[in-house]
């Protein structure tokens, strides 16, 4: 692979690229990030989970996961006795997730489905989330949230996490030795990997106010925004993400935003 940082625009086929590469390595992924569990919810690399951060409301209701690859989450908020659906753009990634349902006993219905056009009617679910899926691999955040929006009821919540923006100037390492700025914040670049048949896999840094412009171009309010430090006793590393690098900066954003009621 030959990484590269180009002009978002030059990049054709996001949806494609992605669904592609997830199709390609959804195995491979699993079996290298065991710490995902086949029943857990974690927010991020750092470690934490639903259990620490309890950012999923408690309320009776349906919840929809966009992004879930083999719906560790959703087996977890299905355990404890939530309404879920799974759905995941790679056909390959919800293949492991039936292995899992499985093999745990917990059979999340899934469903294959782009965040830009989800298969359900308007004012389908009471909370809509992500855990580091489908938004990094996205050019424009808006329509993503404009989809969102569309299937949550009035009032219902929107909760995400993704790579905290401002990671991507520094390289990917997990060590504070390593923190110097080698890319400009705020251009509309996209991390790419080429290999002989063209891109391979692309990743789209976004800033702090492309979160915010779009949450608020589509209609949402936003209720809190968190940037987990690195746990305590958690010595483990994960591509940039470990606890030398974590104790100078936050590595995860994590957002909750709501539907207005009226």
């Amino acid at each position: 692979m030959e990484p590269a940082f180009l002009p978002a625009r030059d990049v054709t086929s996001p949806h494609t690229v992605a669904q592609s590469w997830w199709d390609r390595n959804a195995d491979e992924y699993l079996r290298d990030h065991p710490s995902l569990g086949e029943v857990k919810f974690q927010w991020g690399p750092e470690g934490w989970t639903e259990d620490d951060l309890a950012m999923i409301p408690r309320v009776p209701g349906r919840i929809l996961e966009v992004g879930a690859g083999a719906a560790q989450c959703s087996r977890w908020l299905a355990a404890r006795g939530d309404t879920v659906i799974a759905t995941d753009i790679s056909q390959g990634m919800l293949n492991a997730a039936r292995l899992l349902n499985k093999r745990t006993g917990i059979d999340v219905p899934l469903v294959q489905a782009d965040i830009t056009a989800l298969p359900f009617a308007p004012e389908s679910f009471d909370t809509v989330f992500t855990s580091f899926g489908a938004l990094s691999f996205l050019p424009d955040l808006e329509r993503a949230f404009a989809e969102i929006f569309r299937v949550l009821a009035p009032g219902g919540t929107w909760v995400y996490s993704v790579t905290h923006p401002f990671s991507w100037v520094f390289p990917d390492s997990p060590y504070a030795d390593d923190l110097t700025v080698i890319r400009p914040y705020g251009r509309e670049i996209a991390y790419v990997e080429n290999d002989s048949r063209g891109t391979d896999y692309a990743e789209f840094p976004h800033t702090i106010a492309d979160h915010v412009n779009a949450l608020a171009g589509t209609g949402f309010r936003i209720q809190s925004m968190l940037e987990p430090g690195w746990p305590a006793g958690n010595e483990g590393t994960w591509g940039a993400w470990g606890p030398d690098r974590g104790a100078m900066l936050p590595g995860t954003l994590i957002v909750s935003a709501l539907r207005p009621a009226s």
